[in-house]
């Protein structure tokens, strides 16, 4: 059942307006290994974007770059607009804390979407219902217990040591909000960063990682998702490599009536 009180994620990417910057805040709900969960960041720099009084559209990409360490506290984004035409904006956005260097670095773009001819080249994963599926119970970091994962295939077995070869990188699960919230664009780009780090399933051990760069597509406007009407999507993510210190990762977003919502891209690196 969905709450009507304010959800945890939208307290934790809430952005306030200033005279030439938006300002943030780190959320110990969404706090993980060593700072916060990336794709929280990832989805507040979304929102100030989609709060701008100059936004047109829906988002079509956000890339982000995670330059240095985030602290727990205050931020501020600088938004701008690069350019803009009759379909497109693109824009760019610098998160810093304290006056100082540039923690995060973004770019997005928003397109005016229109009626056009469609289709799905990509097969919906094969699955198994989420009502059917038991949820993992395996949580360490806070940032994983704000979410209900519940493994189809590939859950990660972190505790069986990494002498034996690697395993498979492969994982198909079902996402959502442990507390149910509907699922938008901002819930999208958070969930594209949600997977367990591949190399954790590979070596079947927690590795010290991190994100470098991370991008997200969105295959689906804010009139799609309204009529989707989802608390949850199905997910894939895979890996085709781990080489000298950095590793990739892509993953998939379906809605549970097969349309595909978002696909997601992102370079990591590992020490192992």
């Amino acid at each position: 059942m969905l709450t009507k009180a304010p959800h945890l994620f939208d307290d934790a990417t809430r952005v306030t307006a200033g005279d030439s910057r938006w300002q943030g805040r780190t959320s110990d709900d969404y706090w993980a290994f060593v700072g916060p969960f990336g794709g929280a960041t990832a989805a507040t720099i979304l929102r100030a974007l989609m709060e701008h009084p100059q936004a047109a559209g829906d988002p079509l990409s956000l890339t982000v770059n995670y330059c240095a360490p985030i602290a727990q506290g205050d931020f501020d984004l600088d938004v701008r607009l690069v350019k803009a035409n009759r379909s497109t904006q693109h824009w760019c956005v610098e998160l810093t804390q304290g006056g100082g260097d540039v923690a995060t670095l973004a770019t997005a773009v928003f397109a005016e979407r229109r009626p056009s001819w469609s289709h799905q080249q990509a097969p919906f994963p094969q699955n198994r219902p989420f009502e059917q599926t038991l949820p993992y119970a395996n949580v360490a970091a806070s940032r994983v217990k704000q979410y209900d994962f519940r493994f189809v295939e590939g859950e990660p077995k972190v505790a069986s040591g990494s002498n034996a070869a690697p395993a498979n990188a492969y994982s198909n699960l079902w996402i959502s909000d442990r507390i149910p919230r509907k699922i938008d664009a901002l819930s999208l780009m958070a969930m594209s960063d949600a997977f367990f780090a591949r190399i954790f399933h590979v070596k079947r051990k927690l590795v010290p990682f991190g994100t470098v760069s991370l991008t997200t597509y969105f295959h689906a406007d804010a009139d799609d998702l309204a009529k989707e009407d989802i608390t949850r999507v199905l997910a894939v993510a895979d890996a085709r490599i781990f080489h000298k210190s950095y590793g990739d990762q892509s993953g998939e977003l379906w809605s549970p009536q097969g349309r595909l919502l978002a696909t997601t891209t992102q370079i990591a690196y590992f020490k192992a």
